[in-house]
């Protein structure tokens, strides 16, 4: 499945224990680059999200982000005894410059420095977690599926654009030659005019038509994109295997134990094969022989370009 690097997943999971969120968000990357925000009381959970991130994430920054809040009562906290008797000294000491000031509320003395809640218990927080980190793997799978099929989409239309231009180009290759030939024979007429105005009566026509079919010939030769054209054919045949029919045998393999989807990073695929259709379209540039071919190789780069660009967005 193509699928873009650029993507946002999330899940929230409450129990009697507490509630604890979860939040990962990719962006594109050349490798995977996992940066995990974990409390410290959560850090038990650390190799699980990493695992389970990495059955689905191949490259890529992924920022993860933790939090969690716990259910708290009063019989949940215990205090700090030297805590309370230096508050209790502090706040005689205050009244004896402020006689009216109140005493703190149980739940600020609860909340404050000296109450402890003791560590999170890994049986209970970590079957949280790992539901939580399930949930926005699912969402942040789906989001990047979506979001790769559009690209992906975008990119077979720039295809499309690609085969026309080839085809375009190929139609006109014999009206080039044709009309190169017109010019060449052309010129040389006026050519042994201008040195002989009896030029024709000392030339024969066969040996006129023999030097004009050699000057067509070496053009044709300088011009000849057959090759060039035929290796964009199989370019666009390739980016369509990857971006559409490879879809498919991706998803074929992961219902086989998901050895498909390993094989390689698509987006690195299109992206040497990009570099390989723009080395062809500059070939095609430099042996134009007429304005509409090097008009096309223009448009062939500018193409190319697009889809390179949206390809450093897929895994």
């Amino acid at each position: 499945m193509i699928r873009s690097m650029t993507a946002y997943g999330g899940a929230r999971v409450e129990t009697e224990h507490g509630t604890l969120n979860i939040e990962f968000r990719t962006v594109n990357n050349r490798y995977l680059d996992v940066a995990l925000r974990l409390p410290e009381d959560l850090r038990f959970a650390e190799g699980m999200i990493r695992e389970q991130l990495g059955k689905i994430v191949i490259r890529g920054k992924v920022d993860v982000r933790v939090n969690y809040a716990r259910a708290r009562s009063a019989d949940d906290v215990t205090l700090d005894s030297d805590f309370l008797r230096t508050m209790a000294d502090q706040l005689r000491v205050a009244r004896e410059v402020i006689p009216d000031l109140r005493a703190p509320r149980l739940a600020d003395v609860l909340a404050g420095p000296g109450a402890s809640d003791g560590q999170l218990d890994p049986d209970a927080w970590l079957p949280m977690c790992q539901q939580a980190c399930s949930r926005a793997l699912v969402e942040l799978q789906a989001a990047r599926e979506r979001e790769g099929q559009r690209l992906a989409d975008m990119m077979l239309a720039c295809a499309a654009d690609v085969a026309q231009i080839v085809d375009q180009v190929e139609t006109d290759l014999p009206t080039i030659q044709n009309d190169y030939q017109a010019r060449i024979t052309t010129r040389l007429r006026e050519a042994l005019q201008a040195a002989n105005p009896e030029g024709f009566a000392i030339i024969s026509g066969p040996e006129l038509s023999a030097r004009i079919s050699q000057e067509s010939v070496l053009f044709a030769l300088r011009i000849d994109v057959a090759e060039e054209l035929s290796r964009l054919r199989s370019h666009i045949s390739e980016l369509q295997h990857i971006l559409r029919d490879g879809t498919e045998s991706a998803d074929a393999g992961a219902s086989k134990g998901g050895a498909a989807t390993r094989k390689g990073s698509a987006g690195k695929r299109l992206d040497f094969l990009f570099q390989e259709m723009n080395r062809e379209a500059n070939t095609l540039g430099s042996k134009a022989g007429a304005l509409s071919v090097t008009h096309g190789a223009i448009d062939l780069k500018l193409l190319i370009e697009q889809m390179r660009e949206q390809a450093q967005n897929l895994e």
